[in-house]
């Protein structure tokens, strides 16, 4: 009995072993090799690199921009002042407000950020502000906006960067992304990319 228990212990442990080996080393390799040789710019990152090689973010993650001359993404739900580690480095962290959209702090909270949209925006007038310019996403991170977004941002850019509204209309349409397979998801404008475009770095 004990002989018999032993030799499926080790008949076990050798297929534990094996399926370690073949799924979780040469798998990984064989998909990692694939991937770098078929998508190279999203396996490494979907890196937004400069002429010289610099790496100046994601075209996955989006990251904050407040300037004037810069394109305004989505309200971002990210911090550096919560978690650190055992060495009290800060480490970032990004994550929904949690604000349920009927209670009365969520409410003034969205009729700030409206404002300060409408105030840096005059030109617009009563035009509505595109819900992505004062809400953020559940991950709190989303690179992109909506054409629409961006395009409500079209005369601030030309005013502050002194470009023609139809050159930065041009950046923001050069930026768009299409329906994935032309059903799938939305339009949407990288934030990034554009600013990159606007600081020539791209």
């Amino acid at each position: 009995m004990k002989t018999e228990k032993a030799a499926i212990c080790a008949q076990a442990f050798r297929l534990l072993l094996a399926f370690t080996v073949v799924c979780g080393g040469l798998y990984t390799l064989l998909l990692t090799g694939i991937l770098q040789a078929a998508f190279p710019q999203q396996a490494n990152g979907s890196l937004f690199l400069s002429r010289e090689g610099k790496a100046y973010g994601s075209a996955c993650i989006g990251q904050p921009a407040s300037g004037a001359g810069h394109l305004w993404g989505r309200v971002m739900g990210s911090a550096t002042d919560i978690y650190r580690t055992i060495d009290g480095e800060k480490l970032f962290y990004s994550g929904p407000s949690n604000l349920s959209p009927a209670s009365p702090a969520y409410k003034k909270l969205l009729a700030q950020r409206v404002a300060e949209i409408r105030a840096a925006h005059p030109e617009m007038g009563d035009t509505p502000v595109p819900v992505d310019l004062v809400t953020n996403s559940g991950s709190g991170l989303d690179p992109q906006i909506s054409p629409a977004a961006a395009s409500y941002q079209v005369r601030r850019l030309s005013r502050n960067t002194g470009r023609s509204e139809e050159e930065v209309q041009s950046i923001l349409d050069r930026c768009t992304e299409g329906r994935f397979l032309g059903i799938f998801g939305e339009p949407r404008v990288n934030v990034l990319k554009v600013n990159l475009i606007l600081d020539g770095i791209l």
